[in-house]
């Protein structure tokens, strides 16, 4: 059995050249203050002449900052890109009804970009046991459609 186990992890990496994910940015965790996560929320960025935002997410227990006292409001079909750090423990932040999925360590920056289709609510479940409240840990993103997107709430 052991063999086996071996034998198809080094198939992977050699036949199917699969990589272990490394390329990571990293930040102090203590000091969230001087990156765009002292003001998380959405930005609006601009690139190759597109309107694109970025979504910057704190998650601590047992809450995700933004999304659980105030959603994520973001505009359908525009491209997405969440950052998500932890400035405490292990976190999940799991995009219910979606394959969108990571982990929030702290010290680390996850990122994925998305575009969400069509106008709907999504809910955002914390998926790594965090502490006593975990089972609490959830929050909330709004697509609106792009007509009905104000662009008061961004932050700079």
């Amino acid at each position: 059995m052991i063999v086996f186990f071996i034998a198809t992890v080094v198939y992977g990496f050699v036949a199917m050249d699969l990589k272990v994910i490394g390329n990571y940015e990293t930040i102090d965790p203590q000091n969230l203050s001087d990156t765009p996560f002292g003001t998380p929320g959405v930005k609006e960025v601009t690139k190759n002449g597109a309107t694109e935002y970025e979504v910057y997410v704190q998650t601590l227990q047992f809450a995700f900052l933004p999304g659980t006292s105030s959603p994520i409001t973001v505009p359908a079909d525009t491209r997405i890109t969440f950052y998500i750090t932890s400035p405490d423990v292990l976190h999940g932040f799991d995009v219910a009804g979606t394959n969108l999925n990571t982990m929030a360590i702290p010290g680390q920056i996850s990122k994925f970009t998305t575009i969400f289709p069509e106008a709907r609510e999504y809910g955002i479940v914390c998926n790594e046991y965090c502490g006593p409240a975990h089972h609490i840990m959830e929050g909330k993103i709004e697509v609106v459609p792009k007509s009905e997107f104000d662009k008061s709430n961004l932050v700079e």
